[in-house]
């Protein structure tokens, strides 16, 4: 029987809408939309706007109704973590939802660690510590007496809210929730000392789903407006990262995973929580995942830095992607690296300049050029993974032979090549739509047309081709990593 599904997939820079056909165990996807989402500025301050984004889905709504000649079994929402909306009493938005990368919360997660120990808080969550966690916005929004706060009957996260917009339902996710370091993986449950150190009610936090649950239908008027039927909407794993995951198209369990875009997310699967002072003291994190996994993984900042790069030197030049690969592989590697997660890469002004900063920081070789500052991100990312691949060896309960790299990242094959060479391990890579690939599968779980994880990785197999990349001149990278290793220190 054949069977189809969309998917709006929102990312921190684009989202587009998607649709899925499940056809004798074979999936096959299409892009109807894609738009940009970019952060606006209001009186200082990074927010989203929320309103134009739903406006984006329902025209994903109605272009669905005029390529294809059924309706789908269900929609599902899927973006970027850690960012909320407000509802106040009568259920309205309260302004719009702030951006994770706003500078309210600069020291904030310090300022909070005079609350709660930054040991204690770990223990309770398993969550990687990042001034963007939605504990340590609610506490900068609590510092600054924000009236949507103090008066909010209900917090619902991102893709919590569209889902809210399209149904009327006020539910939460549990793959997002995990995202929150307001949730405990071990009781399963919102945590309370966390709300009352905040002085926030727990009660404005929502009952918590699981990933293949139907939260509702469309609304009367979202239907009429679209021209769409009344489906069901799907709580699929709705923070990005979870969805990707579960389309990894690996087979036993001796792998780990990069998610690869904006941010690079490296980690494994697990069934519990890993949690004790090792992962406390290299900051991963312990994030839900389909079937109640646990996603084991560290945040790194990935393409952010080559895309703002872009964007700042569009006065000169729009160059492609592409372009800027070609300009990398004419410069010579090692000359300098960066820390991709350094705080003053966070959102500067100017990129390159940043970087170049960077280097003078650290007595380095300063990059000049857009090949030598594109190399240097490259050079530095694949670093950067064989830093965290190291780390998550130490803590992997089973050794780690292969690593699969989905999302957008993974069309990049130079950087893919680089990656197999600094780690020293077999570099699978694709699918490129994880995330959407994920959305659509779990979709079709919730609807009992898949029957099991396994089954739904066995149909990503079958779909989507890979791209396999062996190490080469590894011992290169060892000798250089050292010196990577003392750039991070001398910052």
């Amino acid at each position: 029987m054949k069977t189809n599904y969309l998917a709006f997939d929102l990312g921190a820079g684009s989202g587009r809408s998607v649709v899925g056909t499940l056809e004798q165990n074979k999936l096959t996807i299409k892009e109807l939309t894609r738009f940009n989402n970019e952060m606006t500025v209001v009186l200082g301050h990074y927010h989203w706007d929320i309103y134009k984004l739903f406006e984006e889905l329902k025209t994903g709504l109605k272009a669905y109704c005029q390529s294809e000649k059924q309706m789908p079994e269900s929609i599902a929402v899927d973006t970027w973590g850690v960012d909320y909306g407000l509802l106040s009493t009568d259920g309205n938005l309260a302004g719009l939802p702030y951006a994770y990368r706003d500078a309210r919360t600069d020291g904030q997660m310090e300022a909070f660690f005079k609350r709660v120990p930054r040991e204690k808080i770990y223990q309770l969550t398993g969550i990687q510590f990042m001034q963007l966690n939605t504990l340590f916005q609610l506490y900068a929004a609590k510092k600054m007496n924000n009236s949507a706060l103090n008066n909010a009957s209900t917090l619902l996260f991102i893709p919590d809210l569209l889902n809210y917009f399209f149904t009327g339902q006020k539910k939460t996710e549990f793959s997002f929730a995990t995202t929150s370091q307001l949730y405990n993986p071990v009781t399963k449950s919102w945590e309370t000392e966390l709300f009352k150190a905040l002085d926030i009610p727990v009660s404005i936090m929502p009952e918590i789903v699981m990933p293949g649950t139907i939260i509702g239908n469309l609304t009367e008027s979202v239907a009429g407006e679209t021209g769409f039927a009344k489906v069901p909407v799907t709580s699929v794993a709705s923070h990005d990262t979870a969805s990707a995951i579960a389309a990894v198209p690996a087979k036993g369990k001796n792998w780990a995973y990069l998610s690869s875009g904006t941010w690079s997310l490296m980690g494994i699967e697990t069934l519990e929580p890993i949690i004790n002072e090792k992962s406390l003291q290299h900051n991963f994190t312990n994030e839900g995942g389909i079937d109640g996994t646990i996603c084991f993984l560290k945040n790194i900042t990935g393409m952010w830095l080559l895309q703002q790069s872009k964007k700042a030197w569009l006065t000169k030049k729009d160059f492609s992607y592409d372009e800027l690969v070609d300009l990398a592989k004419q410069e010579p590697s090692f000359k300098c690296f960066v820390d991709t997660d350094a705080h003053e890469l966070m959102n500067p002004k100017d990129m390159p300049l940043a970087i170049q900063e960077y280097c003078r920081k650290t007595n380095q070789f300063i990059p000049q050029g857009v090949g030598a500052i594109v190399r240097c991100i490259f050079d530095s990312l694949a670093m950067k993974y064989k830093f965290v691949l190291s780390q998550l060896k130490e803590l992997s309960p089973f050794p780690i032979e292969v690593l699969h790299i989905i999302g957008g990242g993974s069309k990049n094959s130079y950087l893919n090549q680089l990656t197999a060479n600094a780690l020293g391990i077999p570099v699978i890579a694709g699918p490129a739509e994880a995330t959407a690939i994920g959305n659509i599968l779990t979709q079709a779980r919730a609807t009992k047309n898949i029957q099991s994880l396994e089954e739904l990785r066995e149909i990503v197999s079958n779909s989507f081709p890979v791209e396999k990349f062996y190490p080469e001149n590894s011992a290169a990278w060892e000798n250089r990593f050292g010196q990577y290793q003392m750039t991070l220190k001398n910052q």
